[in-house]
């Protein structure tokens, strides 16, 4: 269950594809742990500010902003606005989130004999996982910018993380998920 979310687009008048009497404001918006992506129905009288982290956690107290999750969404079902916002409000997620990301750096092991969870990573080969490996045994990473000194190739390490999280969530049925809830 996620507690918090990000605003990815708000829709005062609601989806236009639904019949008038059935339209209510809307929010779309993606989980800062488990990036699911929602719907989710704002309080009345309340405007909401796209990339806003807004609390939607169980505990109805803390809820200022959110009335109910209306249903989870998939990526296809985000509107344009939302799809050109999402890399961004990903990117401040994963910089927020940079403990989390680089202990993933630090700990990413192999899923098969052939396959190893950094080769995941669109744009990260096998001589940059092979690169980052060496440097592991040296110490751990300490940081995104630790990683970009000691790790030539990787010059955007959380482009890195943003772009298989995109992924992730473009395709639904991936066999390796690796930051995406399934």
């Amino acid at each position: 269950m996620e507690d918090y979310a990000y605003v990815l687009d708000y829709l005062p008048q609601g989806r236009l594809e639904e019949k008038s009497f059935r339209r209510v404001p809307l929010a779309i918006a993606v989980g800062e742990k488990e990036f699911k992506l929602f719907e989710l129905i704002p309080k009345p009288n309340v405007s909401l500010i796209i990339g806003e982290r807004i609390y939607i956690g169980k505990d109805l107290e803390k809820r200022e902003k959110i009335e109910h999750v209306k249903r989870r969404i998939a990526y296809d079902e985000l509107t344009n606005a939302a799809k050109s916002e999402l890399p961004y409000v990903l990117e401040e997620i994963v910089k927020k989130r940079e403990e989390d990301f680089v202990r993933f750096f630090n700990e990413a092991r192999p899923i098969t004999t052939r396959l190893h969870m950094l080769e995941l990573l669109p744009g990260l080969g096998k001589k940059t996982m092979w690169a980052i490996l060496e440097e592991r045994k040296k110490g751990p990473f300490k940081s995104f910018e630790d990683i970009r000194n000691r790790v030539k190739l990787t010059h955007h390490p959380v482009k890195l993380i943003v772009n298989r999280i995109l992924y992730e969530l473009q395709h639904r049925y991936e066999k390796y998920k690796i930051f995406v809830a399934r």
